[in-house]
């Protein structure tokens, strides 16, 4: 062979994000801490995600010379979790992966780069055999339905491993995993007796024999390689770490040298910035300096199998120098605040073992009344999870039913499935991964488990949420103001959860900003509408109606009748009730209206009052996009008057600051309170013009340079990157339009004066993506003599030098 065919290299990436769904939405809330975007999903997409199914690389004058995708060039699973997220908000990042699994069999001799996950990251070692086999039959059903083929491999959540969740992958036909160095116990050749207890060589492939029979290849990646990708800016160089993969190839070892790595796939570009391009960087180094052959572990096990048996280090992984405890006991891991401990670690996961078992006693006893086998449907669930339209529901029940089931059997069945999903998702490992009960990944399971609860409710016997609650209270929090368990379940948990009157509640509170069609869809719930009143006046809006409401997961209904007000700016005031009567509703409205047109305000409170017990409901009942969007609303309307007052105090005093500046005298800091939103408003303004005024922006700037005043980052660069990326995305649309390549120019000049720093990756894939295809066209059309072809070649250009590309690179055939 030659040397490039006999030295292998794989980097495999872990990509996977905990499931943030509120688990009554069944979708990802805002998350203040991820600004400017939405919540971490979209803000590790847009660092991490996208940028490498779209990498650069860069010449010496850090101009762009190409683009590719690292994901078909590496190995790599994502998260069932992320995925399903992904698919619906992001799905030109997620097509871009599937495409790229698609191309890495193109080029791997038919195996895909893209390994399976098992479902939501569940520390197998430390589930019951129950879970081990759903979490795998999930994660292998949610990936053949996304990559339309079956896995090879499938990733275990930190690694974590015993006996019997391998013999779960290979009884299943998955045919290996991954796993660290120090997980290995010992190992001989293929038929010898000895066993060797000394570190594993990580360049080739071991057969682990199980007590079933079974057998399951094992690859252990390099550890050290790995750390310093992590954890030592290996990544500050791409040629760098080609050299120090390389650098582990030996002449001493006689078989096909396996060099590869494991590391979170965040670490390229969400952990460490830029770190896509520096991967990208890597294999390109080698790939085009036949250093090695690029591979991925199927690949790699067809043409090299194991000519090496192991034996495993039982409840061991990656990230916890004990073995599982970091998710089980007060281990230490992750402790990084001087006196906090996980001593609250021990006490949920009994809280949620104890409700595990106990959901699971109700959904065997009452399952057997409606499926021909629970866990068999259980396993069978994820078919419903992954289509969540009412007729793969029914066509899942038809098949799993042990009868005919009524309208309420039917309800009862999926919410008991949904009660076994939740109890799965409140095992998500990140919830014991850091160091605080209170902490964001530890209530969100917490949330699930309470989600969980409220299924069973009426199935379970005996109060099983008063029990679960007596023993999570022995969970301690770190931080006194948080108490325990109990604590930040009435605090944190229960004021999310939701039941069909409080959407109802937030469907009538946005009723008064926004229109409802007859029929509508809010999150996971349709409703529809059976009669709907609103009134206004310049003080005060009113909506009343009648509507009806279904969960589209667990196929829940009811009618409920409301009446909701706004008086002033923000004071909210609203009824609801689980009851529909036209009648009932008639007189409401008549009595409500009669008030409200005579400004009776407070007759209105009363008579709420009469109908609904007590007005009970308030803007704090929106969930929280819609909430934040109303007090938004409310706080621009608000505000529109002082930021103009801002404008108009930093206009009048700037010619006497001017003078005082150049009399050296310091300026009075009230001025520079003045100036910050003043000059910061005028900016995005004058930014946000169809055609902005170049001198004006420039005389923008020069204030904020000569004030010293901060640029609201990272708002204003989101914003001016959003509206650059409206732009290319016209300029794909149509190409031809040189107006609008003169538009972008124009904008790219102005924001090379502004000091901020635009993040260019979407508008050098849309270029890119035009270079590739339009600019040939245009090169052919110049050179048969057309006119105007040499004018928009010559704008093209131009505006690919401002976007860092070196055109010459990228089409060197041009």
């Amino acid at each position: 062979m030659e040397p490039a065919k006999e030295r292998f290299v794989c980097i495999h990436g872990h990509f996977y994000q905990p499931p943030r769904e509120n688990p009554w939405l069944e979708a990802v809330e805002i998350q203040d801490s991820a600004f400017p975007y939405h919540d971490w999903n979209e803000r590790i997409t847009a660092e991490c995600y996208a940028s490498n199914s779209a990498s650069r690389i860069l010449d010496g004058d850090s101009r762009v010379m190409d683009i590719t995708s690292n994901y078909a060039k590496i190995s790599f699973n994502f998260g069932p979790t992320v995925l399903s997220w992904m698919e619906l908000a992001a799905p030109n990042i997620y097509n871009a992966i599937l495409a790229a699994d698609k191309q890495s069999m193109e080029w791997r001799s038919g195996h895909g780069s893209a390994i399976a996950q098992v479902y939501n990251h569940m520390i197998m070692p430390l589930a019951n055999a129950r879970d081990k086999r759903t979490q795998v039959v999930w994660g292998i059903a949610d990936f053949q339905k996304r990559f339309g083929r079956f896995p090879e491999g499938m990733w275990l959540a930190e690694t974590a491993v015993d006996l019997e969740t391998l013999a779960i992958l290979a009884e299943q036909g998955v045919k290996y995993t991954v796993l660290a160095p120090h997980q290995a116990g010992a190992y001989r050749a293929l038929g010898a007796e000895e066993w060797t207890e000394a570190e594993i060589d990580p360049t080739r492939a071991y057969l682990c024999k199980l007590p079933s029979g079974r057998s399951i290849t094992l690859f252990f990646y390099d550890g050290p390689i790995s750390r310093a990708v992590a954890f030592e800016n290996l990544l500050d160089s791409g040629e760098a770490l080609a050299g120090r993969l390389v650098g582990g190839f030996t002449e001493d070892r006689d078989w096909p040298q396996l060099m590869h790595i494991a590391t979170d796939g965040e670490t390229y570009g969400h952990h460490q910035k830029f770190g896509d391009m520096a991967l990208a960087a890597c294999l390109n180094h080698i790939e085009g300096n036949n250093l090695a052959r690029l591979t991925n572990y199927g690949e790699y096990l067809e043409l090299c199998p194991p000519a090496m048996e192991v034996m495993i280090r039982e409840r061991t992984s990656w990230s916890c120098a004990h073995g599982v405890e970091r998710w089980n006991s007060d281990c230490g891991c992750s402790g990084g605040i001087q006196g906090w401990n996980q001593q609250w670690r021990t006490p949920l996961r009994a809280s949620l073992d104890w409700l595990r078992d106990r959901l699971a006693k109700t959904f065997e006893q009452k399952g057997r009344e409606l499926f021909n086998d629970p866990w068999q449907a259980r396993d069978a669930y994820i078919e419903v999870i992954l289509d969540r339209g009412m007729e793969q529901a029914e066509r899942f029940l038809a098949q799993h039913a042990s009868r005919e089931l009524s309208k309420d059997e039917k309800i009862m069945a999926l919410k008991m499935l949904e009660m076994q999903r939740h109890a799965m998702l409140m095992y998500t490992s990140c919830g014991w991964f850091f160091d605080e009960l209170s902490g964001l990944e530890t209530v969100q399971v917490i949330d699930y488990a309470s989600r969980a609860l409220q299924l069973s409710e009426g199935l379970a016997e005996g109060n099983v949420e008063k029990a679960f609650l007596d023993r999570l209270k022995e969970a301690k929090s770190n931080i006194p103001d948080h108490h325990d368990g109990l604590w930040i379940y009435q605090n944190f948990v229960l004021p999310i959860r939701l039941d069909l009157v409080k959407v109802g509640a937030h469907y009538a509170f946005s009723s008064l900003y926004e229109e409802y069609e007859e029929h509508s869809q809010i999150y996971c719930y349709a409703i529809a509408k059976e009669e709907y009143t609103k009134l206004s006046t310049p003080d005060a809006v009113m909506a009343m109606g009648r509507i009806h409401i279904a969960s589209e997961i667990a196929e829940e209904e009811t009618c409920l009748t409301f009446c909701v007000m706004r008086i002033g700016s923000h004071d909210f005031k609203g009824g609801v009730k689980e009851v529909c009567d036209a009648g009932d509703y008639a007189t409401l409205r008549e009595e409500m209206s009669g008030a409200f047109d005579k400004g009776l305000y407070t007759d209105l409170v009363t008579l709420m009052d009469n109908h609904f017990g007590t007005h009970s409901f308030s803007l704090i009942n929106l969930f929280s996009d819609e909430q934040r969007k109303i007090i938004n609303q409310i706080i621009r309307q608000n505000m529109e008057d002082e930021i103009a007052s801002y404008q108009e105090m930093y206009e009048r005093s700037r010619p006497l600051m001017e003078f005082v500046k150049e009399t050296r005298v310091p300026v009075p800091h009230i001025f520079m309170a003045v100036a910050q939103p003043a000059l910061n408003e005028a900016l995005r303004h004058a930014m946000s013009e169809d055609e902005v005024d170049a001198d004006q922006v420039r005389r923008i700037v020069s204030q904020i340079r000569t004030w010293g005043v901060a640029i609201e980052e990272p708002g204003t660069e989101y914003f001016m990157r959003r509206r650059m990326e409206e732009m290319s995305g016209q300029l794909v649309q149509d190409p031809s339009d040189l107006k609008l390549i003169a538009k972008m120019q124009k904008n790219m000049d102005l924001l090379n004066e502004i000091p901020v720093n635009v993040v260019l990756w979407q508008m050098q894939n849309d270029y890119y993506q035009l270079a590739k295809t339009v600019y040939p066209e245009y090169l052919s059309r110049s050179a048969a003599g057309e006119e105007g072809a040499g004018i928009w070649l010559d704008a093209f250009r131009r505006l690919g030098e401002t976007l860092r590309f070196n055109l010459g690179a990228v089409l060197p055939q041009a």
